[in-house]
């Protein structure tokens, strides 16, 4: 099996700490969708990250891809198989990725454009803005060691993940000190070996 992409992306991240929490082996080749996107294209047309090669079959997209994991996991699963409890995760899952994509749109908006957009860039940051206040005051609902018990899921991947990115990229948008549950969170998964283990400074492309 082979994992594509860097992970500074929170999205390739999130799919290589799902496979270590799996107890799955793979290749990882580091490449980057702006140097490598040649590369990249023999398998994904999108020359998007992350890509998973398994047996010649090609998965794109991270939430495809750990639809994939997850079915292979059964009952061992990270996310819950059925009911509200799964319609909850996957509704912090679906947050934590879209405050993810809107922090490398707004990175993107800033290191690729001579010219940027103050519509656009506004858009993005009250985006965000809003998006962590809702995660923060569901977090604070959860009373949890993580987001829905005492052990890790997806939730608490996809949103440490996004937060890291958005740290990383945007550090004026983040403050512990208004958002204490989610940093608290970010701290918990961090300090875990497939976090540790599973990282990259974020350099952003030129």
């Amino acid at each position: 099996m082979i994992l594509i992409g860097q992970y500074d992306s929170p999205f390739v991240r999130r799919v290589a700490i799902a496979l270590r929490l799996y107890g799955r082996t793979f290749e990882h080749r580091p490449w980057s969708t702006f140097g490598d996107a040649d590369k990249l294209a023999a398998f994904n047309p999108l020359r998007r990250a992350p890509t998973l090669v398994r047996d010649g079959v090609v998965l794109i997209e991270s939430a495809a891809i750990l639809d994939w994991l997850d079915e292979q996991a059964g009952a061992g699963a990270l996310l819950s198989r059925a009911g509200e409890t799964r319609r909850a995760q996957l509704h912090v899952c679906a947050l934590g990725q879209g405050l993810a994509e809107k922090s490398v749109a707004l990175l993107y908006e800033r290191v690729l454009h001579e010219q940027t957009s103050d519509v656009w860039t506004m858009r993005c940051r009250a985006q965000i803005r809003d998006t962590l206040a809702v995660l923060e005051e569901l977090r604070r609902k959860s009373g949890d060691d993580f987001w829905f018990g005492a052990t890790m899921g997806h939730a608490d991947i996809m949103v440490a993940c996004a937060l890291r990115f958005l740290r990383e990229a945007h550090a004026g948008l983040f403050d512990p000190a208004v958002f204490p549950q989610l940093a608290a969170l970010s701290e918990r998964c961090e300090a875990t070996e497939p976090f540790r283990e599973i990282v990259q400074p974020l350099i952003p492309p030129k």
